[in-house]
Parts: structure tokens; C-alpha cells; sequence
């Protein structure tokens, strides 16, 4: 278990706070905690895999996201880091299935070849249901000094975001949409909010959650999430047509071969952008009633439209 107090947290919400900092020092956390979380054993194949996906890079924003709620509400990094760990096993579920050729059959995630190029299909379909079900699994058996019944809350959360009421439902809609030209900004907000933002949503909700807040502060920040979840969408169909894959670490114009409709091609770019900056202002006028103790989120959701990758 990493250590609330450990030396290398400096960054702290204040008028000079440095996001770049704060998001390196908790991401340099969330690599160390996720190093030690999938030790190898036999059969070493899977363990691999698994390993080579969910230690593949990335911003670990809902890792980060998770952290910075349970703070914000008075918790401790120590306290959360089981579960920012669990939400980043997800997400990397997510991304070797969405990866597939049966899903996006994309060749490169994060700037490495993806599991399924590596290890095969097979494997890959595998690896995606171990760290699935290993999330729910190190929730459970790491987190300390955090009430049952709240930990229960957080389970049934990652569940809710995963299932048909998240995630896989909103995978069912996108295949379902693709190569259709009559779909609608409705549709779209379903898709995303399922397929990204229940993730999101889950990240926040849970750091809160371990905290034991009440419904007005859960529904604060739920409202928080889904103005982030929807933006980091909007900036992701951007990047998708704005992009090179050296920069992205993934494919660009994906999205345009595989005839999704996106929101730069209903609103077009500069649309697109104005809607994601709206989303990201409404997400920190959430959060302004916390003061100084709110910048990190705050900064967090200005980070999202400010992203290149």
C-alpha cells in the first residue's frame, strides 16, 4: 500500500498550482501501485498479456480522477489507490476489446502495437476478462480504513459504469450506428456517455463514495463527470480528424473509415470546440464551492479540451 504521506506528493491546490506537476507526481503514483498489482505466475502468457496493456503508458486521468476526488472530500490517497488501480484495469479492458478486429480492429494503442497484434486474438478476449475481473478482486481484498458499506458502493459504481447500463452498452449502440448517416446528437450523447463518460463518472463518483458523501456532494460531482465525460469525447472525434498517429499513439481517421458519425462531422471542428469548452466551464462552476480545494479538478477539466493525445 502506497502511503498518503509519501515524500513524492508536492503539487497542492493554490493560486500557484502547477498541473503538470500534480498530474506527473499522482501518475508516477498510479505506475508504481500498478507495477506491484499484477505479479506474474503460472500460466505466465495471460499474466503478460494483461501486464503488457495495462502497463502500455497512458495519462491515467481516472486513476488520477479518482485521487483527486477522495482528497477533495477529505480522504487519503492510501484509502483510494485500490481503486484508482481497479478503474485503470478496466479502462485497459475496455481498450484491448474496443481494439479488436470483431470491434475497431485498431493496430496500435498508445503508441505500441495493441494485445491482440501481440499475443492474438484469443489471448487478448482473455486478458480484458482477467483485468476485468481482477479489479472487482483488488478493490475488495486492498482497500483499508474504508467503511464496508461504503466499499460496497464503489463495487456496485464500477459495475453500474461497466455493464449494459455503461460501457457495453453504449459499444452495442456505436456498432450498431456505424455506417448510418441518420444519426443524431442524442444518439451520439448516449453512445459517449455510455461508452466514456459512465468510466469517467465512475472515477469521481467513487473517490467520493470511499469519503462516505452524501447524495447532494455525489450528485455535484456526478454532474461534474458528465460534463468532463462528454468534453473528453467532443476532444477525442476532434483529435481524430485533426491528428497524426505519432502524436495520438493510436490510428488517426478512424472514425471516418469505419462511417461513425462524430461531433465534428454534425457541428463541425470549431463548433465542436466552442460545445467541449462550455461542458469544461459548467464542470468547474461544480466544483467552485470548495475554494482552493477544488483546483485540481478544476485543472484536470481544463486539461481535457487542452489535450494533443
Amino acid at each position: 500500500m502506497i502511503s498518503a504521506q509519501s515524500p513524492q506528493v508536492q503539487a497542492k491546490p493554490g493560486p500557484d498550482f502547477n498541473l503538470r506537476g500534480y498530474l506527473e507526481e499522482r501518475r508516477t503514483l498510479v505506475e508504481a501501485a500498478l507495477e506491484q498489482s499484477i505479479p506474474v505466475t503460472y500460466p505466465e502468457k495471460i499474466y503478460d498479456a494483461m501486464r503488457y496493456s495495462l502497463m502500455a503508458g497512458g495519462k491515467r486521468l481516472r486513476p488520477i480522477l479518482c485521487l483527486a476526488t477522495c482528497e477533495l472530500l477529505g480522504g487519503t490517497i492510501a484509502m483510494a489507490m485500490p481503486t484508482a488501480c481497479a478503474l485503470e484495469m478496466i479502462h485497459t479492458m475496455s481498450l484491448i476489446h474496443d481494439d479488436l478486429p470483431a470491434m475497431d480492429n485498431d493496430d496500435y494503442r498508445r503508441g505500441k502495437l495493441t494485445n491482440h497484434k501481440v499475443y492474438g486474438e484469443d489471448i487478448a478476449i482473455l486478458a480484458g476478462d482477467g483485468l476485468l475481473a481482477y479489479a472487482f478482486e483488488y478493490v475488495v481484498e486492498k482497500t483499508e480504513n474504508v467503511a464496508p458499506e461504503q466499499l460496497l458502493k464503489v463495487v456496485a459504481r464500477l459495475g453500474h459504469a461497466v455493464a449494459a447500463t455503461g460501457l457495453v452498452g453504449g459499444q452495442v449502440v456505436d456498432l450498431e450506428c456505424e455506417g448510418l448517416s441518420n444519426i443524431g446528437v442524442e444518439t451520439l450523447h448516449f453512445i459517449h456517455s455510455h461508452k466514456t463518460g459512465a468510466l469517467l463518472e465512475a472515477s469521481v463518483l467513487s473517490g467520493g463514495l470511499l469519503t462516505g458523501a452524501d447524495k447532494e456532494t455525489l450528485q455535484r460531482l456526478s454532474r461534474y463527470a458528465a460534463n468532463i465525460g462528454l468534453a473528453f469525447q467532443i476532444v477525442d472525434d476532434i483529435l481524430d480528424v485533426t491528428s497524426t498517429r505519432d502524436v495520438l499513439g493510436k490510428t488517426a481517421g478512424k472514425d471516418l473509415q469505419a462511417q461513425k458519425i462524430t461531433y465534428p462531422s454534425l457541428w463541425g471542428i470549431e463548433k465542436s470546440r466552442q460545445e467541449a469548452q462550455g461542458l469544461v466551464d459548467a464542470a468547474k462552476d461544480e466544483l467552485a464551492c470548495y475554494g482552493e480545494r477544488a483546483i485540481p479538478l478544476q485543472a484536470i477539466a481544463g486539461y481535457i479540451t487542452a489535450r494533443t493525445h
